[in-house]
């Protein structure tokens, strides 16, 4: 057992390590273009975390993108795993099967499919591209997180609101929704984060936009300036605040 939970927290701390490089090289005083050696500890890069208006305008892209791609995977995500979760109906069996294929298939595959159907349409590539390429991998993530959660559903509680009186789409929002609804939720976070930092997918679809982890990768070839290390560290706090507000929330529920 020792080992194992030695075993763990070292697996644990081989994962984190990278996130920590990045926090520590947000403090790092270099006088250059090239942050990788330790030139002493400033906090002025966070007081300039917008100076570089091209960065700043593809986090801002991203951002946007990110936020259209959780709101819009999230609605029809949230319906279809609600769907094949309370019915069984033709072409269910056939609608897993595309969600899970598009879940396990290479970006590499679903950036270049995209591009030849941007193309063949006629459609020209920029932030709305983007979007719906971003869309269409982050549904089935969502439709996933949803239905487990509506099998496990208890039944017996919609039928008691019925016999109350209310109609499907009465019961549905003042009962299913709200028991779904971390559901839903997660599915929305994990489709936001799928969004934000994703490069494959992108890359097929941006054209002329740049995102931040486009920006990132072509920056790399001249040199990362520390304020990429201080967004990042940003976005990960973001993450983590997130993470301890859901556990705190699940924690209260439990004890409740």
């Amino acid at each position: 057992m020792k080992i194992l939970r030695a075993y763990t927290w070292l697996v644990i701390a081989w994962l984190t390590l990278p996130v920590l490089v990045m926090i520590v090289f947000g403090f790092n005083d270099t006088p250059g273009r090239y942050n990788q050696t330790w030139d002493g500890f400033t906090l002025k890069w966070y007081g300039k975390v917008f100076a570089l208006d091209e960065l700043t305008r593809a986090l801002v892209v991203s951002l946007v993108v990110a936020v259209l791609t959780m709101l819009i995977a999230g609605a029809l995500g949230t319906g279809i795993g609600y769907a094949l979760g309370r019915y069984r109906f033709r072409g269910s069996g056939t609608i897993n099967l595309i969600m899970f294929a598009t879940m396990s298939s290479p970006e590499l595959v679903m950036g270049a499919s995209l591009l030849t159907l941007f193309v063949s349409l006629g459609v020209g590539l920029g932030a709305a591209t983007i979007t719906i390429a971003h869309v269409m991998f982050s549904i089935s993530f969502v439709a996933v997180v949803v239905r487990a959660r509506v099998l496990t559903l208890d039944r017996s509680i919609e039928e008691a609101a019925a016999d109350l009186g209310a109609n499907g789409w009465t019961t549905f929002w003042r009962v299913t929704f709200p028991l779904i609804l971390p559901a839903v939720g997660s599915g929305m976070l994990l489709a936001f984060a799928l969004s934000i930092d994703d490069f494959v997918v992108t890359n097929f679809t941006a054209g002329t936009t740049t995102t931040f982890p486009l920006w990132i990768w072509g920056a790399t070839r001249v040199g990362l300036p520390p304020q990429v290390n201080v967004m990042g560290t940003l976005i990960f706090l973001v993450g983590v605040l997130i993470a301890v507000g859901t556990t705190v929330r699940s924690s209260r529920v439990s004890r409740a």
